[in-house]
């Protein structure tokens, strides 16, 4: 067999299923310009990527292969690739946003296409309801998943580690005119700028995870404290499994709410692949915001005057990342206090979240805009006041990002009143008060409670 390794979201050697299969292999990775054309020349992703590919790279000559970098449309570059070496198949980890499954499709018209569940847990049609339809509520969802886990009679395929056929590799290596190959392997012959990352190694990262996951049920909501993995990015990439991680979290004893949140990424997901049209349009619920670019503006450029979301993003422009406490705040506030469309936020978050996945962002967003798949979700408005009092008491978060704060005492930065009544040098006050602004969310959903189909 002549096989086409696509690696895609799976930017790894370890357990990885596409290295459990034989014949003569081409493991490729495809740097596509349907999405680079869409990105900032500074993006960060791009930087993580190719570091991740580079050692990818290295990695695959160990085992007696060699990733060829492409450049260009897949689908050309797949149509060119079986007509110069004829492929028996192309392998591949799947995805479920609407690009992907589109570009698959076409992909499938020029060669099979065999499709591995490695991006996710459970497979889209796995954990479903006793009458075969999807679950569209976490809780229930979460139980049969575990009774799924726990079933004896199935085959442990979600535990299973994948053994390298260290020995039977035979790699492609004549490459005589293809026209897609990036010849300069250079992150500026993609045309787009290095960026600096501060890279811990994976196996850092999952020793202080073990360590942290005795208290992080009750600390991850946190802001000064370290107790969240830092294994996103690595999880959207692939650069680790998420079998893996479910094997590392899944035997400690405190491991449950950690394995709760890797199931919680499967539902998003899986809510994405049954109800395609939520890339764009409100699951429930005819109001979608009030387009206000001033707002908007003042948002992105981390001047709303309430510290904890400025300094969540100035989190996010920093470094590309944001804690998920603050992901919340920051939304509920964008969604429901400043009013403005869900999806300008997702967009946002898009445009600088290194570890965005599609689906988790875009069923995020609809959580806090109240839009989504929650049943009662409308009247739901996070008071950011009470957010950081509660998870930031001494303002060492806010104040990371904030420093013309930093002389401010914290009890005057978690009290509106005195944000308003203050005059700090080079921030501003309130653009809304919160009650006020929360109460008016409130009754526009109570009016435009009209489902949307």
């Amino acid at each position: 067999m002549r096989r086409l390794l696509w690696f895609r979201r799976d930017l790894r050697t370890e357990d990885n299923p596409l290295l459990s299969f034989e014949g003569e292999l081409l493991p490729i990775f495809i740097f596509d310009t349907n999405i680079l054309e869409k990105l900032q020349k500074d993006d960060k992703r791009v930087s993580y990527i190719f570091h991740s590919i580079s050692k990818l790279k290295e990695e695959l000559r160990l085992l007696g292969l060699d990733l060829k970098i492409l450049y260009g449309d897949p689908v050309a570059i797949i149509k060119e690739l079986h007509t110069l070496y004829s492929f028996d198949e192309v392998v591949a980890s799947g995805d479920y946003d609407a690009y992907a499954r589109n570009r698959d499709l076409e992909v499938s018209h020029i060669l099979h296409c065999r499709y591995l569940q490695d991006t996710y847990i459970f497979r889209h049609d796995e954990v479903l309801k006793d009458d075969g339809t999807p679950y569209y509520v976490f809780t229930p969802f979460y139980k049969k998943a575990l009774k799924v886990l726990e079933n004896k009679n199935l085959k442990p395929i979600h535990l299973a580690s994948h053994t390298l056929l260290n020995e039977e590799y035979k790699g492609i290596f004549s490459f005589d005119g293809l026209r897609f190959e990036a010849l300069a392997f250079r992150i500026e012959s993609l045309g787009f700028v290095p960026v600096s990352l501060n890279f811990q190694t994976l196996q850092t990262k999952i020793e202080a995870l073990k360590e942290k996951l005795s208290s992080y049920k009750e600390q991850r909501d946190f802001l000064d404290i370290d107790a969240t993995s830092h294994l996103s990015t690595e999880l959207r990439f692939g650069v680790i499994g998420v079998r893996q991680l479910l094997r590392e979290t899944r035997s400690h004893p405190q491991g449950e709410a950690f394995v709760r949140q890797l199931i919680f990424r499967d539902f998003y997901a899986y809510l994405l692949f049954h109800l395609p049209y939520i890339e764009n349009k409100n699951y429930k619920y005819s109001f979608n915001g009030i387009e206000d670019v001033e707002k908007y503006q003042r948002f992105c450029e981390a001047k709303t005057g309430v510290p904890i979301v400025d300094a969540g993003v100035r989190e996010l422009l920093s470094s590309g990342d944001m804690h998920n406490r603050v992901r919340m705040i920051v939304a509920s506030f964008f969604t429901k206090d400043l009013l403005l469309p869900w999806q300008w936020g997702e967009a946002f978050f898009a445009k600088h979240l290194l570890d965005y996945d599609k689906a988790s962002n875009i069923l995020s967003w609809q959580w806090s805009a109240g839009t989504g798949v929650d049943p009662q979700p409308y009247f739901r408005v996070f008071n950011p006041y009470l957010q950081s009092k509660k998870f930031d008491k001494e303002c060492v978060y806010i104040k990371r990002y904030m420093p013309e704060l930093k002389n401010i005492e914290p009890k005057y930065l978690h009290d509106e009143s005195s944000l308003f009544s203050m005059n700090i040098e080079d921030y501003p006050k309130p653009m809304v008060y919160h009650k006020e602004a929360a109460k008016l969310a409130v009754e526009i959903f109570k009016k435009r409670m009209e489902l949307v189909g």
